[in-house]
């Protein structure tokens, strides 16, 4: 990532991460409470709360990484192997699909902003960008406002998705991104064996 960064892959990776197709159905459920006519202005004010916690740890993630000598190849490979469980998941998901955060009325942080947004898998891509690819923290935040930026027009569109699509056809959409997050995971811990060797 050193030599030949993409900020349209990075930001199609933090996009697989965050997940906002599946967060739709989770999203919705923990939404239905609370008036039609403010649904969207929630999800905004959720979606600029989780932007924030993500800066915040983009711009202070490597002084955490500082603080407990962490080399950049633990990270990637540490970053692969949560990928790894996070495609597995999102292809092979629980069997119970009731909504696991059991909120009722407005939700205000919890659980849009964290954990769906600025969730630890996110969290940890920071992590493992910030220390790998330093040099381009510019880019970083370029991918991480797109990312971010396509997220919420998902999230802010997820009642209409959801008549479209229906339940099967999220269902599909985010198996599909977990198994070219599968992928990227492989790469990253590949990356990360190769520069141990060196």
């Amino acid at each position: 990532m050193e030599v030949s960064f993409s900020i349209l892959s990075t930001a199609t990776l933090l996009f697989f991460v965050i997940d906002p197709f599946g967060n739709v159905p989770v999203m919705l459920s923990v939404l239905k409470s609370v008036p039609k006519q403010r649904v969207r202005r929630v999800i905004a004010r959720e979606m600029l709360y989780g932007l924030v916690i993500l800066l915040g740890f983009l711009f202070s993630g490597n002084q955490f990484l500082k603080i407990f000598h962490l080399q950049t190849e633990a990270v990637t490979i540490a970053g692969g192997v949560i990928f790894l469980i996070i495609g597995i998941k999102m292809i092979f998901p629980p069997a119970s699909g009731t909504n696991i955060y059991g909120t009722n009325g407005d939700p205000f942080v919890v659980p849009i902003a964290i954990p769906m947004i600025a969730g630890p898998s996110a969290l940890a891509t920071l992590l493992v960008l910030t220390k790998s690819s330093n040099a381009h923290i510019l880019e970083i935040l370029l991918a991480l406002l797109l990312a971010w930026g396509v997220s919420a027009v998902v999230l802010l569109f997820a009642p209409l998705l959801l008549r479209v699509l229906k339940e099967k056809g999220l269902e599909a959409l985010e198996r599909l991104m977990g198994m070219l997050l599968l992928m990227l995971s492989v790469q990253m811990f590949i990356d990360g064996i190769s520069g141990l060797q060196l």
